[in-house]
């Protein structure tokens, strides 16, 4: 059914909001109460062409999920183009204003980065500093914080709770010292390595993060296109801005132009063996719509699956609470603003998780998924889960707390792995073991190598860095990691990764604070 213009654009309140997305017209009047990102947002765009909004945060597949009726009719490209645009979730004023102050202390994430310390990397009128001054990666986040809107800013920093997982995780990388030796051959220091028996040019990847059309307009493709340039491995989101089979095409349409490029670009994109990528799966209370994505990203070419196992429930995400609260307010929803302190507002919905999902679940996902790429289990964090995995026959954990997000007071990912050393030792060298959460600096990467890593996962660094500069900051973000990585290999004294080995550091202090059964007991 056609609808005209001067019909929808009546829809635009609480009791009755309508709204448009590619020429189709929804009535999300009985979703308001379920929308992930808070009634405000919806009705903000009632009444309105929305498609714009709505790409930068979800993939076409979220629509499948509205409730049953949802779908009234058609508009003529012609109508719609009448209607007013849909109302950005932080305008152009807003996002200038935000660019020359932070958050305001009420909505500032826990543990959320101090003012930018250099003017060099403060954005003024609307203008970026040059992508020289980024000489750390956490000089990406200063200048990100004035380019993405408040709420953009605010999904992307935010922790559980208090921010003590968060905390934790930023820490724990300084309680662990190298123990350097001298006078070593390390004029060849390569950081070359494997990840699930791909060829990898550093023991490092980018850990999944959803909804990254918040930061860029080119979201995850734009990611894509600047791993490709310097063979970094990929762990793509279940929770992505783009269908992951656009990912999958931009990548490799990426590595195509590479290989045809006859100039000095084709020549430093050689020196890189191919970027890989991986997908992270969040099990979905359907079924269905789990084997749907595992068929996917089969489909698509996915080298692996790592399945997501910290998420039975959405954690607590203050921030996010707060920013749709105060949304919710600002629009007169009184009701919606009180709920949204409950997470009754959250960025996803429950039905998103499968609370129930269990050690016997891992059978029917490896039937749907095969036995030639790899399973992996995302978010084990302790030393028995990584026992139990060895013996259900995976491949490898990803040790995390989610980046902070999820568990209040979770143990960091190096505690973990120490855990597993003291207690569980018969895992290391059976099973792949990866860690995220927290590294700010290459050189760390090799603390993590020494204690028994394969690789490092590394997450919001890249996520500022695209939202800074799109593709070349992600270049550059690997650019500045690899070469703090191979300066740390020759300072610690040696040449390979095969020689990071655990009395290449001092984790004592991490040690003295990992669980132990005798001192458990009561």
């Amino acid at each position: 059914m056609a609808l005209s213009a001067a019909e929808v654009s009546k829809h635009k309140s609480i009791s009755s909001c309508w709204i448009v997305i590619d020429n189709k017209v929804y009535d999300v009047t009985p979703y308001l109460e379920e929308h992930p990102g808070g009634t405000a947002i919806l009705v903000k765009q009632g009444g309105r062409d929305a498609t714009a909004e709505f790409r930068t945060v979800h993939s076409p597949d979220v629509l499948e999920y509205l409730p049953k009726g949802s779908y009234l009719g058609t508009m003529n490209p012609v109508d719609v183009a009448s209607l007013p645009a849909g109302t950005p979730s932080q305008s152009a004023d807003a996002a200038a204003t935000a660019a020359t102050k932070p958050p305001s202390p009420s909505l500032s994430p826990p543990s959320a980065s101090p003012p930018p310390a250099s003017p060099q990397l403060e954005v003024r009128d609307g203008q970026v500093p040059h992508i020289a001054h980024c000489v750390r990666v956490t000089d990406f986040e200063d200048v990100a914080r004035g380019v993405l809107s408040r709420t953009a800013y605010t999904y992307a920093a935010s922790a559980a709770h208090a921010g003590s997982s968060l905390d934790n995780n930023l820490a724990s990388w300084s309680r662990v010292t190298f123990r350097p030796r001298v006078l070593r051959d390390v004029r060849r220091a390569s950081p070359r390595t494997a990840i699930l028996g791909l060829a990898s040019p550093f023991p490092f990847f980018v850990a999944p993060m959803g909804q990254l059309g918040r930061a860029h307009a080119g979201a995850e493709a734009e990611l894509a296109r600047g791993l490709a340039r310097r063979g970094v491995h990929y762990l793509v989101s279940n929770e992505s801005t783009l269908p992951m089979e656009e990912i999958a095409e931009a990548l490799r349409a990426e590595q195509r132009r590479l290989g045809s490029r006859g100039d000095a670009e084709r020549a430093d994109a050689v020196l890189f063996p191919p970027s890989q990528l991986h997908f992270q799966l969040y099990v979905h209370s359907d079924r269905a719509v789990t084997v749907a994505r595992i068929r996917r990203a089969r489909a698509a070419g996915f080298q692996s699956l790592w399945i997501t196992v910290d998420v039975p429930a959405l954690g607590k995400r203050t921030p996010d609470r707060r920013l749709q609260a105060a949304e919710a307010l600002d629009a007169g929803l009184e009701d919606a603003a009180e709920q949204a302190g409950f997470g009754r507002r959250s960025h996803a919905p429950p039905d998103h998780f499968q609370p129930s999902l269990s050690w016997a679940d891992l059978d029917w996902i490896r039937r749907e998924w095969g036995d030639e790429r790899p399973i992996l289990l995302k978010g084990v964090q302790c030393a028995e889960d990584a026992r139990l995995a060895l013996r259900h026959g995976l491949r490898g954990v990803l040790l995390s707390n989610h980046g902070g997000r999820q568990a209040h007071a979770a143990p960091d990912a190096l505690s973990t792995l120490l855990e597993i050393r003291a207690h569980c030792p018969e895992v290391l060298g059976h099973l792949e073991i990866y860690v995220d959460g927290g590294l700010r600096d290459g050189a760390d990467v090799l603390k993590a190598i020494c204690l028994g890593a394969t690789a490092v996962g590394i997450g919001r660094p890249f996520l500022y860095a695209l939202g800074a500069y799109g593709a070349r900051g992600v270049e550059r973000c690997i650019d500045i990691l690899s070469e703090e990585l191979v300066t740390g290999m020759r300072l610690l004294g040696i040449s390979s990764l095969d020689e990071a080995r655990p009395d290449r550091v001092n984790a004592s202090r991490l040690m003295n604070e990992i669980w132990y059964p005798e001192k458990s007991r009561l």
